[in-house]
């Protein structure tokens, strides 16, 4: 790799992380394929550090929600959450208080331009079975449009963003769940 290729991989890798180091609060539509071609619908929320929801449009049973401390993921259906220790999920990567694609933590994978679009791929340094996750920022403006999450399995979902808003409120509430708030005894 020659100086100037390693030099713009430093500068793409800054403006990446200062991107999402500006980000406070999120709130965007989303559409998510699976590895099998399954999709879905609904509405993502974003306050970092640590808090995210995913609030996926009927028919898809599902909400996910990050509060700071786990990653909640909710079969509506089945009435069962399972808790995941945020970091041992890639949501860490987009959740991370400093975001730094440079630091020990993180190892960078691969860096692919497009035109006019950068892809990083990057996986956690200390636990490379939490999966890993590939940024795709716009060039112009420089903007996180989509990305791809790859579990130990090498099973792949895509969620591209669409209508996005940033530095809005969002209620504390979104970020909280409880059991009995969404199965509820009849």
């Amino acid at each position: 790799m020659s100086q100037t290729q390693a030099d713009n991989d430093t500068a793409v890798l800054e403006q990446a992380a200062a991107y999402l180091n500006n980000i406070d609060t999120l709130q965007a539509r989303f559409l998510q394929i699976d590895g099998r071609g399954g999709v879905a619908e609904g509405d993502l929320f974003i306050d970092r550090p640590g808090k995210m929801r995913l609030a996926y449009d009927p028919p898809t049973p599902v909400l996910i929600v990050a509060d700071g401390y786990y990653v909640i993921y909710v079969d509506l259906e089945l009435g069962e959450p399972s808790y995941l220790d945020i970091d041992d999920t890639p949501a860490a990567f987009l959740l991370d208080p400093e975001w730094s694609f440079t630091d020990d933590t993180v190892e960078v994978k691969s860096i692919v331009r497009q035109p006019g679009v950068v892809e990083i791929t990057a996986t956690q340094t200390r636990d490379v079975s939490a999966g890993e996750l590939t940024f795709v920022f716009s060039e112009r403006p420089f903007e996180l449009r989509q990305w791809r999450v790859k579990d130990a399995q090498s099973q792949e979902i895509t969620v591209t963003l669409f209508e996005t808003r940033t530095g809005i409120s969002l209620a504390p509430a979104l970020f909280k769940f409880e059991d009995e708030d969404v199965f509820e005894d009849d």
